[in-house]
This record gives C-alpha cells, structure tokens and sequence, in this order.
C-alpha cells in the first residue's frame, strides 16, 4: 500500500485535542526555559494489528525541529505484542510533549479497527471484505476508520476519505434512498448503469421491494453480462441474511443462466457469522463489514519517558532506558 498523505489538523497541532495538564506542563517548562532532549517509548495494551503510526508521523514531521528529532517505530499492518514498544520519539521534549494525548489516542483507535478488521479478514479467508463502517462514526474519524479496516485486510472501503487514504477505490452498491425514490429495484439499476462510469462496478442491491431471488433475476435479465454482483443486506424484521437465502439467490441465477453474478453479503457480520456461513458451504463471493469494525473496542496505548538528556530514567514499575526492539525501523 502506498503511504497515505495524512495532514495534522490545526485542532492537533494548537494542542486544543490534548489533555490539559500537558498544555500546562509545557507552558511551565517554556517559562523556566526548559527543554531537555527527551524519549519517548510507546506501547499497546494487548496484542493486535498495529495502525496509526503513518498519521503520527505526518504529525511529529510538522512538531520536531529537524537536525534533533529521531523517530523509530514499527509499520502499519504489522502485528505487535502486549507491552512491545511500536514507537519511540527522542527530541526536546517541548517539541512534542503537549501531543501525547493525539498521539496515544491515534494509535488506540486505529489499531483497534485494524484488529477488528483482520479477525473479519482471518474468518472470511480467500473472500474479500469490503469496509461499510463510514455511517457508524463520526464523519472527522470516517477516513481514517475505513484506512484502518483496509490497513487490516479488507479490500476496500466505503467512504471517499477512506478510500483515498488507503489509495483504493471507493467501495458501494446503491443505497435504498435510490431504489425507493424510482419506485422499482430494475429501473433503478439500470440508471445506475446508464449513469456511471464504465469503470464502477455494476452492483444492485436486491432486497428492497420483492424476494431476493426475484430480485436479483430480474436485474440480471436486464443488465446480463454487465452485472456483476447483486447484495443481500435483508433487514433484521425479515430474519435478515442467511446461509438459506444466500443459497436460494444462487439456485436462481444459476438455474437463469448468470454463473457470472457474484453474490456480497452485508447486516451485523463479524467473525462468528462470517465462519457460520462459510462452514455452511454457503456460496458467497464478498462480505461487506460495517459496526463490527467501525464499533471495535480501542487498543489501550500508554507512552513514558525512558531517557532525559542521556540520562536512562522513568517512573516506578518501569524500567529505566531505552527498551530494546529490534523491529523498529527509524520512520524519521
């Protein structure tokens, strides 16, 4: 994956996003005019998929005078262990100090959708995954939510931001707003087709108005070959997506002559759902993951001082000086 072009926003770099007692501890420290080179070790919680660190370094890139800033971590994607220390910052402390709260709280959330998204990943083995979450947070953490899920293993994402980020194209069928305003599934998609570009997927979504069966022939009779893939996304009320339905819409396209149309599946799956249908033998051909990433639980993150000046210090139950990690790889 290309490295993204991520941009610290004024809010981070003001320090408006910090705890405030670090706003405090550096305003004291200009005041009595001191500014030791420090170091910085950062380390997770539990194991996990690391992501965040391309974010954090766009930020310390902007924060760190140049000629006194060292920077070593390990990458995006790769995996980590309990307490592995995956960043370690020396440069004069008041350069960076007032960000370990942006920078802890990066490295927590994206690493926790990253996780998330590789346990979907793992589950759903050779059947790609595509990221929905976008709807499911807020829209400031959207891009970089979807630049997890695809840092994780999903082969796309649904939010424009996202999908920039991550240099993949955008992921989507149709919405219901679509199929619903036309009136009928088919007329809908076959405006989807006159409309987009060659380039974008020809995906309708079949659940709207008839059985899904139904509804997925009948688009296939009108865009034959130019169809791709239809998606299941049954709502809850109606027993949502099962293995039988998912073999049902198969049987149909198969019996009208679409081998061709794949068929993506999408409402409330993780893990568990994702190996149901797959040890089911139920024949699907993507899986689309929404709150079970977007809604993954934060990866604690702790950042202390190892060395001041040279000197190899921290507080009680660490120990002091730099902790070994041969993994690191200097990202600045």
């Amino acid at each position: 994956m290309p490295k993204p072009k991520f941009k610290p926003s004024q809010e981070v770099l003001s320090g408006d996003t910090a705890d405030i007692y670090f706003v405090r501890t550096i305003d004291i420290l200009r005041k009595e005019n001191l500014n030791p080179v420090a170091t910085m070790e950062v380390f997770g919680s539990r194991a996990g998929i690391l992501c965040g660190i391309e974010e954090v370094r766009a930020l310390l890139e902007e924060a760190l005078p140049e000629g006194r800033r060292e920077v070593w971590a390990l990458g995006d994607g790769e995996s980590m262990e309990a307490k592995e220390v995956v960043l370690r910052i020396t440069a004069p402390y008041q350069s960076y100090g007032v960000y370990e709260t942006a920078i802890v709280g990066i490295l927590a959330h994206g690493s926790g959708w990253a996780t998330a998204a590789r346990e979907c990943v793992n589950a759903a083995g050779k059947i790609p995954l595509i990221s929905f979450g976008a709807r499911h947070v807020h829209p400031a953490v959207a891009g970089v939510m979807d630049y997890a899920a695809v840092v994780g293993g999903c082969v796309g994402c649904s939010s424009v931001n996202g999908a920039r980020l991550a240099a993949v194209e955008a992921s989507g069928t149709m919405p219901h707003a679509l199929i619903i305003i036309v009136g009928d599934t088919v007329k809908a998609t076959v405006m989807f087709d006159r409309h987009m570009p060659p380039d974008v997927p020809r995906v309708s979504l079949v659940d709207t108005f008839m059985d899904e069966d139904e509804e997925s022939l009948r688009v296939a009779e009108a865009l034959r070959e130019k169809l791709q893939s239809v998606r299941l996304d049954t709502p809850s009320e109606l027993g949502g997506v099962t293995v039988e339905l998912v073999r049902k819409v198969r049987d149909r396209l198969d019996e009208g002559g679409f081998q061709h149309v794949e068929i993506i599946v999408s409402g409330g799956m993780n893990p568990e759902r994702i190996a149901e249908f797959l040890a089911k033998g139920a024949p699907v051909d993507g899986f689309g993951v929404g709150s079970y990433i977007s809604g993954a639980r934060p990866i604690d993150f702790t950042a202390d001082l190892h060395e001041v000046e040279g000197k190899p210090i921290a507080k009680r139950g660490r120990i002091p000086g730099i902790t070994p990690n041969p993994r690191l790889k200097r990202v600045l």
